[in-house]
């Protein structure tokens, strides 16, 4: 067995991949901390394939996602690193303070190319209250007007901006869809804050507990590039919470894990999984060679942020894939690294099944 191996093992399992333990995606999404959730039927899936048999059935959890987003006990919303992610509405609140400060100092500059002051930021989230102060949900083109309404120009990539500078301030938030369109609520009308306030020791103490519980085994680097934290705040979380985790020393780097890491059976291992774009079993860490060769690095991250949806097995990506949806079927392409063992190709075309249980569709496997 390879060094890498039982690392990989020990992700599937604290991931929620090979061992479901949660029925409802607000615990599920409560574990990771966050999601990554660029593309919202990615994100679902994300979400989907790591739900247990509580939830019921492929269906059961599709509509699980969709009524958790639209009731508001997950948010889309941006936070760690200014992307979007999933998470609750509790720990929202907490992790704001803890990562704004930062990402607005690490945006000040595309803020000054798009021309975007304090004053303009203040009159844009003036123009948001107006807009959804009586509970409404709107949409980007709906707030938009609004800003226009109010002075504001939202052309070109001021928009994103001043909606995500408004998210990170803690004044917006996701609304319930609107059939395919995203909205965006007040965050103290949609998800009040309930309890007390986090310390800024606390906040980060409790997301390096979320993180090396649900991602371990990982390094303290794995952890500061997820987060976004500054590294000596890193290393602070994690040393305040170093009591509770195991380490273990793998080719001579320390990983951290929960002292009572989640087990799955060696079967799970072995089997295969279709892991969405932007999939926290890749995004969550820095160095991802404990389950994806160097060499084919390139052929899932071309470059841009871009993480392509992958393939599973053993606890290694083996390929790529892609999906076309169609009228009661999902065409799924597959691009594998290597042509694949009888029994491994059964075990992907089993997952792309999953897959298609999930979408309520037929599955053409190419």
């Amino acid at each position: 067995m390879s060094a890498e191996a039982p690392i990989a093992a020990q992700r599937l399992a604290a991931q929620q991949i090979s061992r479901q333990a949660f029925g409802k995606p607000a615990e599920l999404v409560a574990w990771m901390g966050a999601v990554q959730a660029q593309e919202p039927l990615a994100a679902r899936w994300a979400v989907g394939l790591r739900l247990g048999e509580r939830a019921g059935g492929a269906a059961a959890r599709a509509d699980a996602i969709t009524d958790a987003l639209a009731d508001g006990s997950v948010l889309r919303t941006h936070v760690l690193r200014w992307t979007w992610q999933l998470v609750t509405p509790v720990d929202l609140h907490w992790m704001l303070p803890l990562v704004a400060p930062r990402l607005m100092v690490r945006a000040a500059r595309r803020h000054r190319e798009l021309a975007l002051d304090a004053r303009t930021f203040r009159r844009a989230e003036a123009a948001f209250t107006r807009a959804l102060g009586d509970g409404a949900h709107r949409t980007r083109g709906e707030l938009g007007a609004a800003l226009r309404a109010a002075g504001v120009d939202p052309g070109g990539q001021r928009l994103p901006h001043l909606l995500g500078h408004a998210e990170l301030q803690g004044l917006l938030c996701s609304g319930a869809p609107r059939g395919k369109q995203a909205t965006w609520a007040l965050l103290a009308r949609r998800a009040p804050r309930t309890g007390p306030a986090l310390t800024r020791d606390e906040a980060l103490a409790e997301l390096a507990r979320r993180y090396f519980r649900s991602r371990g085994p990982a390094t303290a680097a794995d952890f500061a590039w997820w987060s976004g934290l500054a590294p000596a705040d890193a290393r602070a979380g994690l040393a305040a919470v170093a009591a509770e985790l195991a380490s273990q020393s793998i080719a001579g780097v320390t990983y951290w894990r929960a002292h009572r890491a989640p087990r799955a059976p060696a079967a799970a291992l072995a089997d295969a999984y279709l892991l969405p774009a932007f999939d926290e079993y890749l995004v969550a860490y820095r160095d991802r060679s404990a389950v994806l060769s160097a060499r084919d690095t390139r052929r899932i991250n071309a470059g841009g942020g871009l993480l392509a949806p992958t393939v599973v097995v053993g606890g290694r990506v083996v390929g790529a894939w892609r999906r076309t949806l169609g009228r009661g079927v999902v065409t799924i392409a597959l691009s594998l690294f290597e042509k694949p063992a009888p029994r491994e190709r059964a075990r992907i075309a089993a997952a792309a099944e999953r897959y298609g249980a999930f979408l309520g569709l037929a599955v053409e496997l190419l």
